[in-house]
């Protein structure tokens, strides 16, 4: 008898058999960091630490007690649609850590799998994340991804950065209209996040981002090599950090993309042949931190090519999903945003049917 590996995704939307599901356990809200003056206004950070007391403290109790209830509502959802939900360690947050150059207060949470890891075939991929509070996130989740290896599973750390000051532009500020695209981070050594990576089979989609540099994405084409290809997108927002907000593979030959992020003119010429659906104007979120853009409403999770898992308030997605004969399974998860994402951000797909093939 062949013992399969329990790893395997290929795409966005084979059928979802196994999924890590994100983990609010000892979440702490980050200090500022140098990021942050890309990614949110400095008027609106300091708006966010004074509800919260400050940067390095505990999510306060009430959002953790809203934001957990709707994970389980998305659980459930899961578990009724036959997928295996596997979940991770708890670990602490609230510990300062320090490397021979720099020192942090604490850390953040493993509310969202998708940042740090990338399932590429049987392969799980740990990404050089430009963030120093999350430095450590992979922890959480050592005790399965070992599960996963001795049950046969590849399992690759991209060389772990060092994170000094010359990483970063200190002396940033956000480009105007009028201004080339510029980001925070430089080109000192390669980093990235695996949110700011969507996966079409042998093509991968991917942008420039505040946590995504150029060698980061040069790293990555390398280590796959020539049976990969993976195509740059441009995000018109200097505020960029995550593809799936932005654009999403929903099946083949089918991409949801934000209108405000992307001009669908300049996507690659390899999507022609394919369906670009312009998501509907999201339905503000009203999050009480404000973290997070609107367009969080296109985080959506496949759990096949038509079955989708859309944030409840978001009826004109929902309505227009449908339209394009699509079957959207509303679930509420808004009070997950404070934690910084929804159901794509807050899965890792382990396991999907199907093998690896090109759409294009």
């Amino acid at each position: 008898m062949i013992k399969t590996c329990p790893v395997n995704s290929h795409n966005e939307w084979d059928p979802l058999e196994e999924v890590i599901i994100g983990n609010l356990d000892g979440a702490i809200f980050p200090d500022w960091n140098i990021i942050n003056n890309a990614t949110v206004p400095p008027t609106e950070w300091a708006e966010i630490e004074r509800k919260l007391g400050g940067g390095g403290y505990p999510y306060p109790s009430e959002l953790m007690a809203a934001a957990r209830k709707d994970l389980a509502e998305f659980i459930h959802i899961l578990d009724s649609e036959g997928v295996t939900i596997r979940q991770i360690q708890s670990v602490s947050y609230d510990t300062p850590f320090n490397t021979p150059n720099w020192k942090i207060n604490s850390g953040f949470c493993a509310a969202n799998p998708r940042d740090p890891f990338m399932i590429i075939g049987n392969e799980i991929l740990e990404t050089p994340m430009a963030d120093r509070g999350r430095y450590f996130e992979a922890w959480a989740y050592r005790e399965l991804f070992k599960e996963y290896f001795k049950a046969g599973a590849k399992w690759t750390a991209a060389p772990k950065p060092q994170l000094l000051d010359a990483l970063y532009d200190w002396d940033y500020t956000v480009p105007t209209d009028k201004e080339p695209m510029r980001y925070v981070i430089t080109e000192f050594e390669p980093v990235f996040d695996a949110a700011d990576f969507v996966r079409c089979g042998r093509d991968i989609f991917c942008q420039q981002s505040n946590v995504t540099n150029k060698m980061g994405i040069m790293w990555l084409q390398r280590h796959l090599g020539d049976d990969y290809k993976v195509h740059e997108i441009h995000n018109r927002s200097p505020e960029a950090i995550h593809i799936d907000t932005t654009f999403m593979p929903l099946a083949p030959g089918k991409v949801l993309v934000s209108p405000e992020y992307v001009d669908v003119n300049t996507l690659p010429n390899v999507l022609k042949n394919w369906d670009i659906l312009v998501a509907p104007e999201p339905v503000p979120h009203n999050c009480p931190l404000g973290a997070v853009s609107n367009w969080i409403s296109i985080n959506v999770l496949m759990l096949d090519e038509q079955r989708i898992i859309v944030e409840k308030n978001q009826e004109p997605l929902i309505k227009a999903l449908k339209n394009w004969g699509f079957k959207p399974i509303p679930c509420s998860f808004a009070a997950y945003y404070p934690f910084l994402g929804s159901f794509h951000c807050a899965t890792l797909d382990v396991r999907r049917q199907g093998e690896l093939q090109s759409y294009f």
